[in-house]
């Protein structure tokens, strides 16, 4: 493996309000220096969505570089793994159905990873084997500016709620991919708070996930989902957006207690789109007061 000297390493912001940055002249799969590995992490933690070009990454690479951030997840849907690599997830658009002319892909509504978990997955990190020729962006919002954002008033009227999280909510946006029975019985729920302090930065932000959300615990139904939808309307703002154009041999690590992610489908169903899956292993969350 090769050792990169940290004068290679280059990086640019990708946002004017510091959502995303890009990172080139580093090879993660490579024998990376410590001072190469703290800069990497500390762009993450700041920036939340960390962008590394230019890479060729081979499964056992691409667990070596998931390491320098983090525990490897196992994955929760095995038939998406990687047959010798079952640590290593796929996303494929040979997998998806196509209705009408489109591909019916898997996040297409804002959201954070496995939030039902009760140690709900610190990051997750893809990267671009085969790409199709336009289309298939992942686009990012950025839930500590959000909060950040919100009035004091409102503020103070969330701190300390929470949310119950089970795997598909009664009013989910979207179709989770089906379980079978033995993973359905033991699929996770959780109590998450509305607002998290983050573990390393100790930055507040929303913690929301449609797709899996149960109303607000203390709260009528109606009055819970009505506070879901403001807060999730007011959080995927386009001015809190970092929209990620998937390049060949992109890396993408993204921090899932800072952003809210989605899918797009916008891509040519005949055309391939194909891309290493890894999450990495969280701990409880912790609520703002």
């Amino acid at each position: 493996m090769e050792t990169l000297k940290e004068d290679h390493l280059m990086s640019r912001p990708l946002t004017g309000h510091g959502l995303g940055v890009e990172v080139r002249g580093v090879h993660l799969g490579g024998d990376l220096p410590d001072s190469v590995i703290e800069t990497l992490r500390a762009l993450w933690s700041e920036h939340a969505v960390l962008v590394v070009r230019d890479q060729q990454l081979d499964p056992p690479a691409f667990l070596r570089a998931a390491g320098i951030f983090g525990e490897i997840l196992p994955q929760q849907l095995s038939k998406f793994s990687l047959p010798e690599y079952p640590l290593i997830g796929t996303i494929s658009s040979r997998d998806l159905p196509v209705v009408d002319g489109k591909v019916h892909v898997r996040g297409e509504n804002y959201h954070t990873d496995h939030s039902n978990f009760l140690e709900p997955p610190i990051g997750t990190m893809l990267h671009a084997i085969e790409l199709p020729s336009y289309g298939g962006d992942t686009q990012f919002v950025d839930v500590r500016a959000a909060y950040d954002d919100l009035p004091e008033d409102l503020k103070a009227r969330i701190a300390g709620l929470r949310s119950t999280h089970v795997y598909e909510s009664s009013r989910s946006p979207r179709k989770m991919a089906e379980l079978t029975p033995e993973q359905r019985a033991a699929t996770a729920s959780s109590s998450q708070p509305l607002v998290i302090q983050h573990p390393t930065n100790h930055r507040p932000a929303l913690y929301l996930n449609t797709g899996r959300m149960e109303g607000i615990e203390g709260m009528s139904e109606e009055e819970g989902y009505a506070l879901i939808n403001y807060l999730y309307e007011h959080a995927t703002q386009p001015r809190y957006e970092y929209r990620h154009r998937w390049q060949a041999g992109d890396f993408v690590l993204w921090d899932n207690r800072s952003v809210m992610h989605q899918a797009n489908a916008d891509f040519d169903p005949a055309e391939y789109r194909y891309l290493y899956r890894l999450m990495l292993k969280g701990d409880a969350l912790k609520g703002w007061q």
